[in-house]
């Protein structure tokens, strides 16, 4: 019994959490497309300042932007927790988006009908960029057979809400991350599909390579994937024009050498990812999902100390 009662407190605690995800999902659908994302944006630009979340959105500014000034960080504070809003309450409404022709524009999207015409398979990767769930629905609209990586929510309730609302714009095929996710990506290429995966968020165990000119522990799957199969690594960003209005770019592909020292290749690779990531953050600094812990934990405990 004793037992069970922690167990019976989690299960009420996911049951209420679903509850507010649906509400929050009935709401939103009540209201236009851009009003939705303009109250996102409220709403984070008032609740966010006061999270532990913006701590470590300002560390991270201060990593990629050493030299700027208060003034600038707390504008690139508030900024970025405009963009994060608008993402959180844009991602109920995605099929909505999606489904209008005029709100998502794709660059190089003749690149995207060469992989689905037999110019395949590529490992797709990009970062958090603006409302970063758009680049897997305009794969999958382009006719790529893919699969989707992403992490599982810890609320099963929660989880199953969100697989939901991907297979209202059309992902449908998903490959969960871990060993079990990985085996999954390896057979899917040997099919001859395409796999995608998010590459800029800190992975445990990960390669070393600087972000920024700092130790970031990064994924080494997108790099061991393309240098086994001898296949490009695709990258792919968002990019917000205006409220909840997107240009989806199709960047040129990424080859990398096979030397025969499979290590040192894949950290050669890893490298090259992380220059992408920077690129992209710097040529639009506020787009970026800057609250997570992209660096080691002890970074983060010697700026707050």
């Amino acid at each position: 019994m004793t037992e069970s009662l922690p167990r019976m407190r989690q299960i009420t605690q996911w049951r209420f959490e679903a509850w507010l995800y649906d509400f929050a999902d009935f709401l939103v659908r009540l209201f236009p497309i851009d009003a939705v994302s303009d109250f996102g944006a409220w709403l984070a630009r008032s609740v966010g300042p006061l999270t532990s979340a913006h701590r470590v959105a300002e560390t991270n500014l201060r990593i990629v932007f050493p030299e700027a000034s208060d003034a600038e960080v707390r504008r690139l504070l508030a900024a970025q927790w405009d963009q994060f809003g608008r993402w959180a309450l844009e991602f109920l409404i995605l099929d909505r988006i999606i489904a209008d022709p005029t709100r998502v524009e794709v660059v190089g999207a003749e690149r995207l009908t060469a992989i689905r015409d037999g110019g395949g398979p590529v490992v797709f990767i990009s970062g958090h960029f603006s409302s970063f769930e758009i680049m897997p629905a305009v794969i999958i609209h382009a006719g790529i057979t893919c699969q989707i990586t992403y992490r599982a929510f810890n609320n099963p309730y929660v989880d199953e809400r969100l697989r939901r609302s991907r297979w209202r714009y059309g992902v449908r095929l998903f490959a969960p991350k871990g060993t079990d996710g990985a085996r999954e990506l390896l057979r899917a290429l040997k099919r001859g599909e395409c796999v995608a995966l998010m590459n800029d968020q800190k992975f445990n165990g990960g390669v070393a390579a600087p972000l920024f000119g700092v130790t970031a522990h990064t994924a080494p799957g997108p790099a061991s994937f393309a240098l086994r199969f001898g296949i490009p690594i695709q990258p792919m960003s968002v990019q917000r024009l205006e409220k909840a209005r997107f240009r989806v770019v199709v960047h040129d592909p990424i080859r990398l050498e096979d030397t025969g020292d499979r290590n040192a290749d894949i950290e050669a690779g890893v490298r090259r990812i992380n220059s992408f990531i920077e690129e992209r953050i710097l040529e639009r600094p506020t787009e970026w999902f800057w609250v997570h812990k992209r660096w080691p934990n002890e970074t983060y405990k010697r700026r707050k100390a």
